[in-house]
């Protein structure tokens, strides 16, 4: 699976996108990003194991305690994959703008 692919994968679950928005303020721990959620830890783990072979999130474990956090690559990937695709449509709709224009 391409990179993109897994990213894709990763944030087709609404879970885990919104395990992604979380952590967009400031790193959580394992267990209080699992707070809000009906589900084991375990379950939990498996969310994160996607999102950070998506290259979305990274985990450190300090002690007892596993933190999680945004990682860049993955956010970094997404966005220049929809740069590219978004700059063919920018192009033709500044040529249609510039003819609306005239």
């Amino acid at each position: 699976m391409s990179d993109i692919a897994k990213i894709f994968h990763a944030l087709g679950d609404p879970t885990r996108r919104d395990m992604v928005e979380r952590l967009t303020d400031a790193p959580l721990s394992v267990s209080k990003l699992a707070e809000p959620y009906a589900m084991s830890l375990t379950a939990v783990g498996q969310h994160l194991a996607i999102l950070e072979a998506a290259g979305l999130v990274t985990t450190q474990k300090t002690g007892r305690v596993r933190t999680c956090a945004l990682a860049q690559p993955g956010l970094d990937a997404l966005g220049e994959w929809l740069a590219a695709r978004r700059s063919p449509w920018a192009r033709k709709l500044d040529a249609l703008g510039d003819m609306l224009d005239e």
